[in-house]
């Protein structure tokens, strides 16, 4: 899952790099390229939250 968020990103900036070259179009390339950022951001910072203390039971 995490090499898919790595390569993901990658993938949409070469896309982006041939939509600013006008060989695909921009409104597809840069919503894709924003959204795989986005996704890559938020699954990496999303584990990292503190979820609250533990009850103890006796």
């Amino acid at each position: 899952m995490r090499l898919l968020l790595l390569i993901l990103p990658l993938f949409a900036l070469i896309l982006n790099i041939f939509g600013l070259m006008r060989l695909i179009p921009l409104y597809f390339t840069i919503p894709l390229l924003f959204a795989s950022i986005y996704m890559t951001v938020y699954f990496f910072y999303d584990k990292k939250q503190f979820k609250g203390f533990r009850k103890v039971t006796h």
